[in-house]
């Protein structure tokens, strides 16, 4: 994840100051794309994971901490994949 944020700041300071169709002809490229992608897979995990151990260390109802990670694994996919989702209909032009 660390190697994975100066890619990723030099890609956010390229878009400031950017409209609408510059933004989407920098994150038209692939390389740009895939390095965004890797980023939000990283931090979607990272999430997951961090807040699965504060779940476990702090919530001792066991039948509310299998709800707690059950849900904390489902918004930590849903964000992933809608996050992909604008990457890969951003990157696509359409």
């Amino acid at each position: 994840m660390t190697l994975l944020m100066i890619p990723v700041l030099v890609i956010v300071m390229m878009l400031l100051g950017r409209n609408q169709a510059g933004a989407a002809q920098i994150l038209s490229s692939i390389p740009v794309a895939l390095i965004l992608l890797l980023f939000i897979f990283a931090s979607a995990w990272h999430m997951k994971i961090g807040m699965q151990v504060v779940i476990e260390d702090y919530v001792h109802n066991e039948k509310l901490k299998l709800i707690s990670v059950m849900l904390n694994n489902f918004f930590s996919i849903a964000v992933a994949l809608a996050s992909t989702y604008a990457i890969l209909k951003l990157s696509s032009g359409v």
